[in-house]
């Protein structure tokens, strides 16, 4: 369920592409990102691949998830060139409060308790300099919603952009 945006990323990218080889090569590079250790709720990683070329994307608290993101990439058969773009967000006690009281909120609401389930929930809470980002897949357009209402009665964010998309299924 890590990010759900991996899951259905890899899915429409290996839809999109006839390539048996690279759909496989999408497949256990999903893997390897969402079974990463220390992988949390307020980092988000995406990626694409190209001709044997994956672009890494997305926003992390440790910097250390970066250099392994890369490295794990990079170790998948097929993969010939990794481009890092992760983001390194800036280490804030402020920030830090904020994702805490974002999580609560979110995961501590009932109807939303679903969505904290498992290894890896969908819903990512990105905080940076006091702006929150929320990205993920959620089931329908209610629960986007309610995401971004109870994200928005945080005390100290300074905004709140919603990217949730609602699954298909």
């Amino acid at each position: 369920m890590k990010t759900l945006a991996l899951a259905a990323m890899a899915m429409s990218a290996s839809l999109a592409n006839p390539n048996p080889s690279q759909s496989w090569t999408e497949t256990k590079i999903r893997k390897e990102l969402v079974t990463m250790p220390f992988l949390s709720i307020y980092d988000n990683l995406s990626f694409s691949v190209n001709d044997g070329t994956v672009t890494l994307t997305g926003a992390v608290i440790r910097p250390t998830l970066k250099s392994q993101a890369e490295k794990l990439a990079g170790n998948v058969e097929g993969v010939r060139q990794v481009v890092n773009n992760i983001e390194v967000l800036p280490l804030s006690p402020f920030d830090d409060s904020i994702r805490i009281r974002t999580a609560r909120a979110i995961y501590g609401y009932g109807p939303m308790q679903r969505y904290a389930l498992g290894a890896n929930p969908s819903i990512r809470i990105i905080v940076k300099n006091g702006n929150v980002t929320l990205q993920g897949v959620v089931a329908n357009e209610m629960d986007k919603n309610i995401a971004g209402i109870r994200t928005n009665g945080v005390s100290g964010a300074f905004s709140v952009t919603n990217n949730l998309r609602v699954s298909r299924s």
